[in-house]
């Protein structure tokens, strides 16, 4: 385990040569939005399940999901350089890959706009283009500091914001504190209406009433533009008589668009923004 960490620390850090890395596997969708923004996309032999944008990627061939890797699966492709999301495995895999001799790098996680950036620059410096990776961050940078200052700008209190993962039965999974929901309702001027547990977990009807959600923000399949109106969620039981129904406040984004914490980052603190003020200019 230890020689994997110190592997990937060293390559994120040092520069490799072109010819040592052209065969590259990218693991985590924001990763590989990076590789494409990086203009490296050529490069990239494979990818996991995860990686859906852009739509070309999906030409690319399918590893599998990006926590439940196989050794098979990864070897697949013959990668030389593996660059993955952290939270990436399992372990067993990882250690099989490293057995194996093949550089892997975990990029840094981080829900916020500096981690996007360091995202940028660990992608950038491992495929030897820190020079394009700095470039980009500064780009990125300016975009956030943009999509940031005009939420700053809004006035009153910030509407609670309900993020609900998913609804199995009408069992509702909602998002805590230390989750990407929380950190991007956040950054687009919402407040999390959940903050008496961490991570992703069932909601009991009494925490939703606790809650009291102003708007309810859930994920949509493929990548489109947000949406709103009625749906599921307005005539669920325990949500029925929170501010959010009454009001038909939903809105639906992308998953990897709004919680991927990758390049997209900006264009998606802009949209939620625009969600949750629909009357600010």
């Amino acid at each position: 385990m230890m020689s994997r960490l110190l592997l990937g620390a060293a390559l994120a850090l040092l520069p490799l040569g072109a010819a040592a890395q052209e065969r590259v596997l990218a693991i985590g969708g924001s990763v590989t939005e990076i590789v494409y923004m990086l203009g490296e996309q050529g490069r990239l032999v494979g990818r996991d399940s995860t990686s859906t944008f852009p739509a070309e990627v999906e030409a690319l061939p399918d590893v599998g999901y990006m926590r439940a890797l196989s050794p098979e699966g990864v070897l697949s492709v013959s990668p030389e350089l593996i660059l993955m999301e952290s939270g990436a495995g399992p372990a067993e895999t990882l250690d099989t890959l490293a057995g194996a001799g093949v550089a892997t790098v975990t990029v840094p996680d981080d829900y916020s706009p500096a981690g996007v950036l360091a995202k940028v620059r660990s992608v950038a410096g491992a495929m030897g283009v820190p020079d394009k990776g700095e470039a980009l961050a500064a780009d990125l940078d300016a975009q956030m500091q943009a999509a940031l200052a005009k939420v700053a700008a809004e006035d009153g209190p910030p509407p609670r914001v309900l993020f609900i993962l998913g609804n199995s039965g009408g069992r509702l999974m909602g998002a805590g504190t230390d989750t990407a929901a929380a950190a991007m309702i956040e950054l687009a001027g919402g407040t999390s209406a959940i903050d008496s547990f961490e991570g992703y977990t069932a909601l009991t009807d009494e925490a939703i009433a606790v809650a009291a959600p102003d708007v309810i923000l859930a994920m949509e399949r493929g990548e489109g533009a947000s949406s709103h109106g009625d749906d599921e969620y307005l005539t669920h039981p325990a949500l029925a008589q929170t501010p959010a129904a009454l009001g038909g406040h939903v809105v639906r984004m992308p998953g990897t668009f709004l919680l991927g914490f990758g390049p997209r980052t900006p264009d998606a603190i802009a949209a939620l923004h625009a969600a949750l003020y629909p009357d600010a200019p």
